[in-house]
């Protein structure tokens, strides 16, 4: 009886493991130049095949590409698009508060962002956790951080 209880416990670690291990590995293989580039010049139809294929845990991103494809010159519902977007973007951060490239992708979402809009509440703030934690964040993304740096008005390359 005790060795069909510990069978079922190590199964159940088993499948527990691999639940995890492809979740974790999927937030790993997001190509993040791919994400930066649409961020900086994706179209409609770019954006929209990138959303399609970012999961659950991902959320943030999919916020950030909701917010630029809402910047684009033929987007309908603006506004809407806008909202749905931060309110990603935010869980995103909220879901994992110690992510520091999500507190640069907020930044400069906010920096950019039209006053109307009223969404310019962190930029001190992140831009703070971005340079304290700029050393941990992956190449590309301080690539993307120091790129972003040279025309911002925030963020400036000396911070680095």
């Amino acid at each position: 009886m005790k060795m069909k209880i510990a069978w079922k416990a190590l199964l159940t670690l088993f499948l527990m493991i691999g639940a995890f291990i492809p979740m974790h590995a999927s937030a790993q293989k997001m190509d993040k130049s791919a994400f930066y580039a649409l961020m900086q010049s994706g179209t409609k139809d770019e954006i929209d095949a990138e959303l399609a294929k970012l999961k659950d845990n991902e959320e943030g991103y999919a916020g950030a590409l909701i917010i630029r494809e809402a910047g684009l010159p033929k987007a309908k519902a603006r506004l809407k698009m806008f909202k749905e977007g931060k309110a990603k973007l935010e869980a995103g951060i909220a879901a994992d508060p110690d992510n520091a490239e999500l507190h640069f992708i907020r930044l400069s979402i906010q920096e950019k962002s039209p006053k109307i809009v009223g969404y310019k509440g962190n930029i001190e703030a992140d831009k703070t956790f971005v340079i304290k934690h700029f050393d941990k964040l992956p190449p590309v993304v301080q690539r993307a951080v120091k790129d972003y740096s040279k025309d911002s008005k925030v963020l400036k390359p000396t911070d680095f």
